[in-house]
């Protein structure tokens, strides 16, 4: 009896949430550390400025670069790209040193840390084996592990905002989703589009009734005006609960804010790549993914970043008014950039290192990417489906419409995926007959998910803009077929 109750104690021990998590972080970041050592070369592209970003801050240069005038150089504030995956970065430098092993640590480490929010944050929708299983996909998704070699914003965004969701849903309460809301704003510094998710925070709270007395609220009778302002009331609550954390989420941005206005030639929120994005998604020449603008495509004369941005900005307005449906047409085209494959971290470190990637690699690197992507959009899709029960008519018809979409995405002369992840984004909050309940903590992962779909719509796509909801479609696939609720 004593050995058996020890194996028991052990076996609970073993499989407690922190020895769970805690094994979750070593396995994911074993690969992760190797492949950011072993495979990262110089930082290229965008990557390029967020490491020169850093090293800038880290020297007390503040967020600048060199304006060269004539034979000399003058220090030359810059917003261009939002400033917080750079200052995370200079933290480490400064501490450290800026140098490509440290680099390759922090990137690395933070990736590592995804699998253990992902399924915090999973603890609060399904079983605790389910949960296992989301953080575990995301420690073994090979789309994230190559991520970790790369000096890109998605990983840091995808951390802050899947935590901001954890904290949300964790603490029950109000003080939940401030804090939530808080740690969006962080987040919006990396990746402004954070705070499109801070209104659906309110998915959070649960209150104990429709009304705080407990009693629910029914139709006014007779004139009844109490009646009638309760009723009001609870109608508005969560919309100016919304509006109030939209506020709070702005706190940890407006310093930057007041730098800006200080600092550049006008006020930018963040950065100074809205409206340049906006201009790539609908001038004459877009594609539906990232396109090189030139001053001889519409802003030809512009003194300064703000004022630069302001005028694309403009530039893509009067475009999208001139000719709408031709923007719209677009739509499926910039999220099939963005959604229906997986290769830029194939072509990033190919980049910085074209001699570690011949072309054999090279395609099958992007091969295995693309089809583990596919994969999991199809079991994220399977997340919004309960499993079929005898008699339970509606169940098999919402699998079956799935089936047959997954069906085409397969077959079609060339692959579209990206409905897959507009149906998982929208299911969760329709009234459709046959899927399971969805806790807060998924309808947090939906929004997600959503507001990434909708900002691409709007400008362009690219694969690697998915990587931030990576972790939200594990989430979805490790509650595929759950029974209804």
């Amino acid at each position: 009896m004593t050995q058996s109750r020890r194996w028991r104690e052990w076996q609970a021990s073993l499989l407690h949430p922190t020895t769970l998590m805690f094994a979750l972080f070593v396995v994911a970041l074993a690969p992760r550390l190797y492949v950011a050592l072993a495979w990262a070369g110089e930082p290229v592209w965008d990557g390029h400025y967020y490491d020169f970003g850093a090293r800038r801050i880290a020297a007390g240069l503040g967020y600048s670069d060199d304006l060269v005038l004539g034979d000399g150089k003058m220090w030359h504030p810059w917003c261009h790209y939002p400033v917080g995956y750079s200052a995370y970065l200079a933290l480490f430098y400064k501490l450290l040193g800026p140098s490509r092993g440290v680099l390759a640590a922090v990137n690395a480490t933070t990736s590592a840390l995804l699998p253990l929010v992902t399924m915090g944050l999973a603890r609060h929708a399904m079983s605790r084996r389910r949960a296992f299983i989301a953080g575990a996909l995301v420690a073994v998704h090979p789309g994230l592990i190559l991520y970790a070699a790369l000096t890109m914003t998605e990983p840091l965004a995808a951390l802050l905002t899947t935590t901001a969701f954890w904290i949300a849903v964790a603490r029950r309460g109000l003080s939940g989703v401030v804090l939530g809301a808080l740690l969006l704003g962080l987040s919006a510094l990396v990746r402004p589009q954070a705070l499109l998710c801070v209104p659906f925070l309110v998915v959070a709270l649960r209150p104990r009734g429709p009304h705080p007395s407990g009693a629910p609220l029914a139709a006014p009778e007779g004139g009844n005006l109490a009646d009638a302002g309760r009723r009001t009331t609870a109608l508005l609550r969560p919309w100016l609960l919304a509006a109030g954390l939209c506020l709070v989420s702005l706190l940890p941005v407006l310093p930057w804010t007041a730098r800006n206005c200080r600092v550049m030639d006008a006020c930018a929120l963040v950065s100074t790549n809205a409206g340049w994005n906006l201009a790539i998604g609908a001038f004459p020449r877009a594609t539906g993914r990232f396109e090189t603008l030139r001053a001889s495509d519409g802003c030809r004369e512009v003194t300064g970043q703000v004022q630069q941005d302001r005028c694309w900005f403009s530039f893509g307005l009067a475009e999208i008014r001139r000719a709408p449906l031709r923007w719209l047409s677009l739509v499926p085209r910039k999220l099939g950039f963005t959604f229906d494959h997986e290769s830029f971290p194939v072509e990033y470190l190919r980049e910085g290192r074209p001699s570690a990637w011949p072309e054999a690699r090279r395609v099958a690197a992007r091969d295995v990417l693309t089809m583990t992507h596919r994969m999991l959009l199809f079991g994220a899709a399977l997340g919004c489906a309960a499993v079929a029960r005898r008699g339970a008519r509606s169940q098999v018809v919402l699998l079956g419409v799935l089936c047959v979409g997954a069906a085409l995405a397969w077959t079609s002369g060339e692959p579209s995926f990206w409905p897959l992840a507009v149906w998982t984004a929208v299911v969760p909050w329709l009234p459709i007959p046959g899927r399971p309940r969805f806790a807060p903590a998924m309808l947090l992962g939906a929004a997600l998910l959503g507001t990434t779909i909708l900002t691409h719509a709007v400008f362009f796509g690219e694969d690697r803009y998915h990587v931030v909801a990576s972790p939200i479609l594990c989430l979805f696939a490790a509650a595929a077929l759950r029974r209804p609720s």
